[in-house]
């Protein structure tokens, strides 16, 4: 039970890094210096949703032999910071440039504006309609259904656990689509739910000590399962439950593969994968190609860009919750089951 993900290069920290090898496709028709990816908070080394974006350039920038700037965002940045990342990617000639999160749909609008022969991109946001512009977003909440659906089946106490990084539409699809699937399950499953805060710029999706710390407290209160979708916070959720010998799920990546949560792999149960490498590396393709994708791309499971990625032994030797979140995968792509959002 997989989806196609672009596979991690080893992620390190930094603010910016940049191949300046430019130079033409083989298809010749590209002449762009390169591709532009500018990181949500949190920025590379997450493991998780900018890890995701990042291996999709990695990949790009090796198959289309081109150069390739990357970008970290800053604490406590404003709109126009991020206006002037993507203008100054813009100025150096990359083409494709993607803002990676919905944080950067006000600068992506401005910025396709001032330079509309260069196609943009954002992750996470469908709000921009521009003839320059890709809006790439995902059904967030069919993955967190078949995650959902595997906490019920996996959990021996009928109490599993939520933790949404920010208190936004976006991540309540995660928890619309977990809660479904849990109860799709078990109707009278306990399902604990946090939000660690309010808006991006209080750390929620940057901030391991503040999931480690919701995480605790679920697990205290009596969950065997906690699924995550907190970006960079997520670590500590993974860490808390592999302290107290719980699963944990992962979100966007598949976190059990991930070099710098390896000493908790044996605890993360399986991940919500969501296919920001493959979108990051479809538009990249698209630009190289001289047929630039534009307009909502959205993910599905029918489509590979969400998934429920199976990679730990323990969940393929757990045959009946493999089997129940197979089925449910199969159910949502016939169309007998419809996941809610909200």
């Amino acid at each position: 039970m997989t989806v196609a993900v672009v596979a991690l290069a080893a992620a390190g920290c930094g603010k910016s890094s940049t191949d300046s090898t430019s130079s033409d496709s083989e298809s010749g028709k590209y002449s762009g210096k390169g591709i532009g990816l500018a990181y949500d908070i949190g920025g590379k080394g997450d493991q998780s949703f900018n890890d995701a974006a990042y291996a999709g350039f990695e990949k790009a920038k090796t198959e289309f032999k081109v150069g390739g700037q990357d970008v970290e965002p800053q604490d406590g940045e404003s709109d126009a910071d991020k206006v002037q990342r993507l203008e100054t990617l813009a100025k150096a000639g990359y083409n494709p440039i993607i803002g990676v999160g919905f944080a950067y749909a006000p600068a992506v609008k401005e910025a396709a504006a001032k330079y509309p022969k260069i196609t943009f991109g954002i992750i996470d946001d469908a709000t921009i309609k521009a003839d320059n512009v890709a809006d790439m977003v995902f059904h967030e909440e069919q993955s967190s259904y078949l995650a959902g659906v595997a906490a019920a089946k996996a959990t021996k106490k009928n109490h599993i656990g939520f933790i949404g990084g920010v208190d936004i539409p976006l991540i309540h699809k995660f928890e619309a689509g977990f809660d479904q699937g849990a109860k799709s399950v078990n109707p009278n499953i306990k399902i604990e739910s946090q939000y660690l805060t309010q808006t991006p710029q209080e750390g929620g999706f940057s901030s391991p000590d503040k999931g480690e710390n919701a995480a605790n407290g679920q697990i205290e209160a009596g969950a065997d399962v906690v699924y995550q979708a907190a970006g960079l916070s997520g670590q500590g959720v993974i860490k808390a439950a592999a302290e107290h010998k719980v699963w944990a799920i992962g979100v966007d990546s598949d976190q059990y593969a991930q070099a710098a949560l390896a000493k908790y792999k044996d605890y993360i149960l399986g991940s919500a994968l969501k296919n920001v490498g493959g979108a990051v590396y479809d538009l990249a393709k698209s630009v190289v190609e001289g047929k630039p994708l534009k307009g909502e791309v959205r993910g599905d499971l029918k489509s590979g860009g969400v998934g429920f990625a199976d990679s730990n032994p323990k969940y393929k030797a757990l045959t009946d919750v493999a089997a129940a979140v197979d089925k449910a995968k199969a159910d949502i792509i016939a169309g007998t089951v419809t996941v809610k959002t909200e």
